[in-house]
């Protein structure tokens, strides 16, 4: 049995890449590592081929290339002026909770998948551009050959298997930042999302960065976004923060703050920053009336000139002119170098689909899906803002029939209590 992103053979060469975009001379440990027969080439998929007999050197090179720089306080980040917002729950958190799963619904079954192989999919099926659920029927074979679907999520996510939202990582995190803000309020602390995920997330149900967090928890180690972990600046954070903004609507700062709290146990720096704007994006979307405002008032959150919020504004600029196949296509020229679990080619693509798709959800969500990468997580990302803005078409809502399962104790959960547990919280200030 492989397991993905702990091996660590498959984390060095990940390390590799992180570190040298950080500005560690990484040349020595690279012609070291490639000397014993090692590839310095990054596994895709999170698991490279087995190497027992290099495992012991990847973990001394690991710790030589040593812990990535400090990250700041909060207090020590420059933030640009807080945007003003109105305050207050507008009664969208039914809307946000459902746009947010059928975006990640729709993004399952070509997660890993990239984008020429979801074009080719979708013209094999007479749906392209895409508008509607994928399906297999009608798919030649040497096109599901060439593209396999999910393996994991397909039987559940394709059109004529829906019956609820399956199970997914983008969907069990806000339900723990649910369980955490109910238990320990506003206050919560990092210390108090670690033991929260010791407590009710599975093992086998994290990856990327939360699996090296998992992993230092277990091992005890202080440093649970930094030992080993190579995967600090990647989309994981990201995907666990609209609660935060849910509970906090018009707040963006205060959403920013607690996702901050929440993504320092797995992420540093643009991991961290991505976190941050998305509860940015889910607080003011709770109380604007369209997606530029939303922006407007994102953008706010990240400390000026990170490598975020370059990618966010690039993302948002590139929607300005031209058509989706040209914008992306200006968009991965520009961050696909990147593996497509970063969070920086993800932030722009976000950007990207919510300006471009302008507030419709269909629209809006099938742009963050066909433009590759980390596809249901985007979309859910934008699901989650465009839901909230202006509601959920039945087209995309029926199929969930308000239900969402889970890896979490306790079962299916169904969204209207997800929704009213959301609605008391964002009411009572917690």
């Amino acid at each position: 049995m492989r397991l993905t992103w702990a091996q660590p053979e498959d984390l060095l060469p990940h390390e590799l890449v992180q570190s040298a975009a950080e500005g560690t001379d990484v040349t020595a440990v690279r012609e070291r590592w490639i000397a014993a027969g090692g590839s310095p080439v990054p596994a895709v998929s999170g698991a490279g081929p087995a190497m027992p007999a290099l495992r012991s050197l990847a973990r001394e090179l690991l710790d030589s290339l040593g812990a990535p720089p400090a990250d700041p306080s909060w207090d020590a980040l420059e933030l640009p002026a807080a945007a003003s917002l109105p305050r207050g729950s507008r009664g969208r958190e039914l809307d946000a909770w459902t746009g947010r799963a059928a975006g990640c619904l729709l993004g399952k079954p070509v997660e890993k998948i990239p984008r020429e192989g979801i074009e080719e999919i979708l013209r094999a099926t007479g749906r392209w551009p895409l508008d509607r659920w994928f399906t297999a029927a009608g798919l030649p074979a040497d096109v599901a050959a060439r593209w396999p679907w999910n393996r994991r999520s397909a039987p559940t996510s394709l059109e004529e298997n829906i019956d609820g939202m399956p199970e997914d990582d983008d969907l069990n995190y806000p339900m723990l930042a649910l369980s955490l803000l109910e238990a320990h309020g506003r206050a919560f602390t990092t210390e108090d999302v670690g033991q929260l995920w010791l407590d009710n997330l599975p093992a086998g149900r994290v990856f990327t960065a939360e699996r090296a967090a998992y992993r230092n928890l277990l091992d005890a180690r202080p440093g649970t976004a930094t030992h080993h972990n190579p995967f600090r600046e990647w989309i994981g954070a990201l995907i666990r923060a609209d609660v935060f903004g849910w509970v906090s609507p018009g707040d963006v700062v205060s959403a920013a703050r607690l996702a901050w709290t929440d993504a320092r146990l797995s992420h540093t720096r643009n991991g961290v920053y991505g976190a941050m704007w998305a509860a940015a994006l889910a607080s003011a979307a709770m109380v604007c009336d369209t997606v530029d405002e939303v922006l407007d008032a994102a953008s706010t959150v990240l400390p000026a000139g990170c490598d975020l919020a370059k990618a966010v504004h690039f993302g948002r600029s590139v929607a300005s002119s031209g058509d989706v196949a040209s914008g992306l296509d200006r968009v991965h020229e520009a961050y696909g170098h990147l593996h497509w679990v970063h969070v920086l080619n993800n932030a722009a693509v976000i950007a990207y689909a919510l300006a471009a798709g302008a507030g419709d959800f269909g629209r809006s969500i099938s742009i963050a899906v066909t433009a590759g990468w980390d596809t249901d997580s985007a979309a859910a990302t934008v699901g989650g803002v465009v839901g909230a803005l202006g509601g959920v078409d039945e087209y995309w809502a029926k199929p969930l029939d308000g239900r969402i399962a889970t890896s979490l104790p306790g079962g299916e959960r169904r969204i209207a209590e997800l929704a009213a547990r959301t609605a008391a919280l964002a009411e009572g200030g917690r």
